[in-house]
This record gives C-alpha cells, sequence and structure tokens, in this order.
C-alpha cells in the first residue's frame, strides 16, 4: 500500500461491477475520446483490469486494463489502458498499478507484454524503459491526430527476474494505447498525465 490522498493508505483490487461508473467518470475526465462504457464492462472478470482506492473513500483514483491471448504456448499479455486521478499522480500509483497488472498478467500465464504510446510521451516511455519495456517497431500514423505510436514490449520472465525494474525511475505519465482492433473505438488512449 502506498500513501496518497488525504493521507489514507491506496488498495489496489481486481475491478468489481460496482467500480465502472467511477472508471468510466475518471475516464471521461482524462482523455477526449474515452472508452464507451460497455467497453469497461467486457473487462469485468480480467484479472488484469484493477482498481485503485483510498481506504478512506470508496472512489476510484486510478485503474489499468490488461488482458491476455493465447499464441500458441507463449501467451500475450496487453495493457490497454491506464489512468490516475489528478490529485493521484506523481505519487507512483500509476507504476503501482501498472506492476500489479504485469503480475495479474504473468499469473495468467503471459510470456510477453505489449503497449502502445505515442511517440512523443517522452515521460511514458521512460516509465515504459524503466520498468523493461523496449521499443519493438514505429507505426506511423497511429493516432487519429496523426502521430506516431511505438509499439513496446517486455518478457516477463526477464521482469520478474529484475524483480520488477528500478522502482526509483520517475513515472510521471504512462501513456498506453489500444490495440488495432480498439483503435477505432478508441483511436488515441494515453494515461496519467499525458497531453494528447
Amino acid at each position: 500500500m502506498r500513501e496518497t490522498l488525504h493521507d489514507g493508505a491506496v488498495v489496489i483490487r481486481q475491478a468489481e461491477q460496482a467500480d465502472l461508473l467511477d472508471v468510466y467518470r475518471l475516464e471521461r475526465s482524462t482523455f477526449p475520446q474515452p472508452w464507451p462504457f460497455s467497453a469497461f464492462e467486457s473487462f469485468v472478470g480480467e484479472r488484469g483490469f484493477l482498481v485503485a482506492t483510498p481506504q478512506d473513500a470508496p472512489s476510484v483514483v486510478g485503474y489499468v486494463v490488461s488482458d491476455t491471448t493465447p499464441n500458441y504456448g507463449r501467451d500475450i499479455g496487453h495493457v490497454k489502458d491506464l489512468a490516475i486521478h489528478p490529485d493521484a499522480r506523481r505519487q507512483g500509483l500509476g507504476r503501482d498499478l501498472l506492476r500489479r497488472a504485469l503480475g495479474a498478467l504473468s499469473a495468467a500465464g503471459a510470456a510477453l507484454v505489449k503497449l502502445e504510446v505515442r511517440a512523443s510521451n517522452d515521460a511514458a516511455l521512460s516509465l515504459y524503459r524503466s520498468e523493461g519495456f523496449e521499443p519493438l517497431r514505429r507505426i506511423p500514423r497511429y493516432y487519429e491526430d496523426g502521430e506516431d505510436a511505438y509499439v513496446m514490449v517486455l518478457d516477463l520472465a526477464e521482469w520478474s527476474a529484475d524483480a520488477g525494474g528500478d522502482a526509483d525511475a520517475d513515472d510521471a505519465a504512462s501513456g498506453i494505447d489500444p490495440t488495432p482492433s480498439q483503435a477505432a473505438e478508441r483511436p488515441d488512449v494515453v494515461a496519467d498525465e499525458d497531453e494528447r
């Protein structure tokens, strides 16, 4: 647990149906092109859909959405969405949620994890590199506004051996973007403090 809002401890746990309205509100206040409510409903029950809530308040102050896809015995995890309430940023909560999601993906059998991030999001790129993600390729004009994206990948066995990366690295932002199949729904998903 980490000290945060109003000096209360934050609990990270699997998302429940009752959290969805708070998640959706945070999504809409964070992103100009938010996921629809139904997208979050479809992830309830996934190990990698996690929320952060202060112990002294029931509201969601952050969340991460991730899942796994079978891939011939080497399942692939995908971190799809991550957002932190403005009052809870720059306290390590984005990193905590990311690490918990990576742990959940590993437990679900993923060997490799991928995500997409804006090429200009230096803070997010720094966070992901500090956790062991490496750029795989650059996709030109991935976003609706024409900006490129990096696809980044992480070997979970290596990440686990390194105890989840460097805990002291800056986590100013963590921009995570959708799979190409979701891009039509949400062509520009980023998280924490990324400016779109």
